[in-house]
């Protein structure tokens, strides 16, 4: 890593626009950036656009650092934490265990509106996921309606990345064969 004065340098240089600059202070600090974004983002996919994205409001912000106020590592490590706290703050995950009516979309009897609303596709898929076991009802549910990756899920439910890989494979084959697909 660049000492700080060096890095106070290359941030100088991108403000008067030198791209050789701006590489070099990428790869100097794209490893401490992006360990901030993903310790926070927990998703590689999200935390590499972010990243993207801090680095174009460096270039962009660059004539505004003041090495008074904090140091390079510091300023660039803020925007990309406030980025990663904006992405968290629009795309909240919900666990099942913190919204337990999540498990019940597949109810017998929604109220009134709910099944005037509701298309026949999305009856009968509700009523698909609702034949599962409930385990892999939450399998699927929080993998597809909620996102988790493998990965998470392997740790959820304590077991392999593969098992989940099958479990989720053989519930969306239930679930096909299930809706006449």
């Amino acid at each position: 890593m660049l000492t700080p004065a060096e890095l106070v340098g290359l941030i100088e240089a991108v403000a008067r626009g030198d791209q050789a600059a701006f590489e070099r202070l990428y790869v100097a600090t794209r490893a401490k950036l992006y360990g901030v974004v993903l310790r926070i983002l927990r998703r590689q996919d999200l935390a590499e656009e972010v990243i993207q994205e801090t680095y174009v409001k460096i270039w962009n912000g660059a004539g505004q650092f003041n090495p008074a106020l904090s140091s390079p590592i510091t300023w660039m490590a803020s925007i990309a934490r406030n980025r990663a706290i904006d992405i968290v703050r629009k795309k909240t995950e919900v666990s099942i265990e913190e919204e337990p009516q999540a498990m019940e979309v597949a109810a017998d009897s929604p109220d009134p509106l709910a099944r005037r609303e509701m298309t026949e596709e999305l009856k009968r898929l509700l009523e698909c996921i609702g034949r599962l076991e409930p385990d892999r009802q939450r399998l699927v549910l929080l993998a597809y309606y909620n996102g988790w990756s493998r990965e998470q899920l392997a740790e959820k439910f304590a077991a392999p990345v593969n098992t989940v890989k099958t479990w989720l494979r053989r519930s969306m084959l239930d679930i096909r064969e299930c809706l006449g697909l």
